[in-house]
């Protein structure tokens, strides 16, 4: 019997190409192929790319330079870019990097064991295609997570939103939502195999909307959590526009939706928001957090802050910090803004603000959340918390971690307890990142 072509697939960006790429291990194992997770192994390799921001793209190009020697070596090896940067490059691959023999978009990867039999054949293969329709609803991701406790289960793909500084909307299309039912039956699954966790996942998941209405976000979050009251359901990324009271308070009614929301502000400048075309005010954004902690007052709150836009003054970047004050988030993922081609800001703004001046604003912005996420974690000091165990730590194997429901990250000497495993650990010290503890056992027999 013929042995089974082998392939292997490296993935960059957020979570949704997490979800695609075990998309494309599903439907390629169903046509026959076999998954490796070792690239020297593989007859195929599948490099699953993101473009949001520049130094994905230069990560891929490095990996590309890899593979490229390793097909001189290895004959018959064939590469293929997918997802965003596939759907923004498409001819550019073929024609600039020699490696490159497939170029696939994320709305293309059920054409994907027709694209191998013509890159089998020695052709370019490229289809990066949008599709206004294709939400995968009906394929069931092959798991590529190695601890089977948490998984990522996708509700929608694409964007309406049009961020003068984004590009998704050209790399994954207009929003589309997936069947309720084919979401529930993959987190049912889960749950039956012994997954702990779930994160709802989605470019905008506030705007989740089935068959114009019939079902909205907070109602399929709440059906999640029914699924299975010991199973934690997180969700990502919200937008502060769409951010309903009614998904506040069905994640205030349901102990096992965890207490943390996502949510991007980019700036705290009311004229950088408008120019960035966000849809939302500076004091909008603030009364969406001060309804959250209102209706959840221990919910974690983290964010996305992009330094030096396009005609960003000091005075737009002290707003910034100023808001990043007020609103105290628990953690931040902060960036330089890069011009995106093709984005709204690439063809009529001027990215005039200096890489100086950007890397001094953004040094800045994660100096003041060091320091705030610090505070935040001291308040947490002495306190009990409930912990999924997740591993063992990074730095020494005599450590577990886990997170909170807030998302934050606890380390705990490892005792008798077991990964995958609820344990409730109080908190002794801290960094900026992260809580340490001991579990209350422990604690315990110590008293």
């Amino acid at each position: 019997m013929e042995d089974k072509r082998k392939f292997y697939i490296e993935t960059y960006g957020c979570q949704m190409n997490v979800s695609d790429s075990e998309l494309v291990v599903s439907i390629l194992t169903s046509a026959g192929f076999q998954h490796t997770p070792d690239y020297n192994l593989a007859d195929i390799i599948f490099i699953n790319t993101c473009s949001v921001r520049e130094t994905a793209e230069t990560r891929v190009r490095g990996r590309l330079t890899v593979f490229k020697t390793m097909k001189k070596v290895k004959k018959g090896i064939i590469v293929a870019v997918l997802g965003c940067m596939a759907e923004r490059l498409k001819d550019k691959l073929l024609e600039e990097e020699q490696v490159v023999d497939m170029v696939v978009g994320p709305d293309a990867y059920r054409q994907l064991p027709q694209l191998l039999a013509v890159a089998e054949n020695g052709q370019k293969a490229i289809n990066v295609l949008l599709s206004k329709e294709e939400t995968y609803a009906d394929i069931s991701p092959v798991k590529l997570d190695e601890n089977g406790i948490s998984s990522f289960v996708s509700i929608m793909r694409g964007c309406d939103n049009m961020c003068a500084f984004c590009i998704v909307p050209f790399t994954r299309g207009r929003e589309r939502s997936r069947a309720p039912q084919t979401i529930i039956n993959e987190i049912t699954e889960l749950s039956k195999t012994g997954y702990k966790e779930v994160t709802l996942i989605g470019q905008n998941v506030d705007k989740y909307n089935w068959n114009d209405g019939e079902l909205n976000f907070a109602q399929l979050l709440e059906k999640a959590a029914l699924i299975d009251s010991s199973m934690r359901i997180r969700f990502a990324t919200s937008y502060p526009q769409d951010m309903t009271d009614e998904l506040i308070y069905t994640m205030a009614k349901y102990p096992n939706i965890c207490k943390y929301i996502h949510l991007p502000i980019q700036s705290g400048s009311n004229a950088i928001l408008e120019k960035m075309k966000r849809g939302y005010s500076r004091q909008w954004y603030i009364d969406r957090i001060n309804a959250i902690r209102k209706v959840i007052p221990d919910c974690a709150i983290s964010t996305d802050i992009v330094a030096g836009f396009c005609s960003e003054t000091d005075q737009d970047h002290e707003d910034t910090l100023s808001l990043m004050e007020e609103v105290k988030f628990d953690f931040a993922y902060m960036f330089k803004y890069s011009v995106r081609p093709n984005t709204y800001a690439a063809r009529n703004y001027v990215d005039d603000v200096s890489e100086a001046t950007k890397t001094k604003r953004l040094e800045e912005i994660i100096k003041l959340q060091n320091k705030i996420s610090l505070e935040a974690n001291r308040k947490d000091l002495g306190k009990t918390f409930q912990i999924l165990i997740e591993g063992y730590s990074k730095r020494s194997t005599d450590k577990l971690f886990g997170r909170t429901s807030q998302n934050k990250v606890v380390v705990f000497p490892a005792e008798k307890n077991k990964i995958g495993a609820y344990v409730d650990v109080i908190i002794t010290s801290c960094t900026q990142a992260t809580l340490n503890g001991y579990s209350v056992i422990k604690t315990l027999k110590q008293t």
